[in-house]
């Protein structure tokens, strides 16, 4: 689910993957997030805004997205984590 600032709801898959940490640093993380048929081509104009994800089991996460494709699949939306991953 990606939840806006203005409490707008988008349900939808979401695929999630960490790289190995930098230095002492948080793992950055990223992933796509397809939105339920009932969505929608998802959030208007999202690109390079800041969401919370959040997942099954309750726990969150901010996102960006970077783009968004849209092929034979439907719409997907590229995020990008901030913060520690939420997995």
């Amino acid at each position: 689910m990606l939840l806006s600032s203005d409490g707008t709801r988008t349900p939808g898959t979401a695929a999630l993957f960490a790289e190995p940490a930098r230095k002492g640093g948080i793992p950055p993380w990223a992933g796509d997030f397809r939105p339920a048929n009932s969505a929608g081509n998802g959030p208007k104009n999202a690109i390079g805004k800041t969401f919370t994800l959040e997942l099954p089991d309750g726990s969150t996460g901010k996102v960006v997205v970077q783009s968004l494709k849209s092929g034979k699949g439907g719409v997907v939306l590229a995020l990008m984590g901030e913060d520690a991953p939420p997995f």
